[in-house]
C-alpha cells in the first residue's frame, strides 16, 4: 500500500483571535495564536492573524448582516486561507464571547456550496487553542471543536493547545518568562497535523455529492 499523496503547493492559514481586547492591548491569546502560526511556518504555510475586537461584527447568521458589519472582511481571509487557526480565553469556563459570534457567523457556511454541492470551507483544516487562569479548556475545544466539524472544517488529530494557570490566580500566559513545555508540545503537534492534513486534503479533496 503506497503513502497518500500530499499537496506540494504553498499552504496559508488566517487565526481568529478572540480576546476581548482591541489592539494594541497586549493579549494571552494574541501570544498563542502568534505561537501557532510560527509553528506551522516550519511546515511552510505563511500565515497571518485577525483580532476581531477590532472588527464591527454583528450578530447573526449570514455571510453579511449589512448595515457596517465586517464579517465579510474577515470571512473572505478565512474562505482564502487553508488551516484557520481559532484561539479563544476562557471566560466562566468558557470561550469568550467574541468566539462565539465569530462561530454563529460560520454557521452561514452550512449554506454555502461550490458547484459539486460540497461547502465552501470543506477541505480546509482548523486547530484551536485555548488560555486562561481557569478551568474550561477541554470543554471550549470539544465546543468550538464540533461547531467547526458541522459547518464543515476537517480537525486533525491533537488538533488543540491550550495553557490554564493556577485557579483563582492573576497570572496570565503572557506574564510566563517562558513557554511550559507540554505547551510547546501541544502547539508544535496541532501545527504539524495540521499542515499534513491540509496537504492532504489539497491533493485530495472530499468526495462531491
Amino acid at each position: 500500500m503506497t503513502d497518500p499523496v500530499a499537496s506540494t503547493r504553498p499552504l496559508t492559514a488566517l487565526a481568529l483571535v478572540c480576546t476581548l481586547k482591541p489592539s494594541p492591548g497586549e493579549s494571552s491569546s494574541q501570544l498563542l495564536a502568534r505561537q501557532l502560526l510560527d509553528q506551522l511556518a516550519l511546515h511552510d504555510v505563511t500565515g497571518t492573524a485577525v483580532r476581531l475586537a477590532d472588527y464591527d461584527i454583528r450578530p447573526g447568521v449570514s455571510v453579511d448582516e449589512g448595515d457596517g458589519d465586517q464579517w465579510p472582511h474577515v470571512r473572505e481571509q478565512v474562505l482564502a486561507s487553508d488551516i484557520l487557526v481559532l484561539v479563544t480565553p476562557t471566560w466562566m469556563g468558557h470561550p469568550s464571547s467574541i468566539a462565539q459570534r465569530a462561530l454563529e457567523r460560520l454557521d452561514a457556511e452550512l449554506s454555502e456550496t461550490d458547484e459539486n454541492g460540497r461547502p465552501l470551507v470543506e477541505g480546509k483544516v482548523a486547530i484551536i487553542g485555548v488560555v486562561g487562569n481557569e478551568d474550561g479548556a477541554h470543554s471550549i475545544v470539544a465546543d468550538v471543536g464540533q461547531a467547526l466539524g458541522d459547518v464543515g472544517f476537517s480537525l486533525p488529530s491533537q488538533g488543540s493547545t491550550y495553557w490554564n494557570g493556577e485557579a483563582m490566580q492573576t497570572v496570565d500566559y503572557k506574564d510566563l518568562a517562558e513557554t511550559p513545555e507540554a505547551v510547546a508540545g501541544a502547539t508544535a503537534a496541532a501545527a504539524r497535523n495540521a499542515a499534513h492534513l491540509a496537504r492532504l486534503l489539497a491533493e485530495r479533496p472530499y468526495p462531491a455529492e
